[in-house]
């Protein structure tokens, strides 16, 4: 069989914390800020851990732990 590919582009967005679970940015921060609120942009720019149903597809996304960013 062979080796399972790491998909470079999910291995760019994500990381992994030291427990095992997937941390990525939330989405909404890279045009039409005007209109948001100062409060809903301060939130959109933190990090988010994935919920379980996507970080079940993560590890076949990354089958080597190969993460970046």
């Amino acid at each position: 069989m062979p080796k399972m590919k790491t998909h470079k582009g999910t291995a760019k967005r994500v990381k992994v914390t030291g427990t095992g679970k997937y941390i990525t940015k939330k989405s909404g921060m890279s045009h039409i800020l005007t209109k948001k609120k100062t409060k809903r942009k301060r939130s959109l720019n933190k990090d988010m851990v994935l919920p379980k149903g996507a970080a079940r597809m993560m590890v076949r996304l990354l089958p080597t732990g190969k993460v970046g960013r």
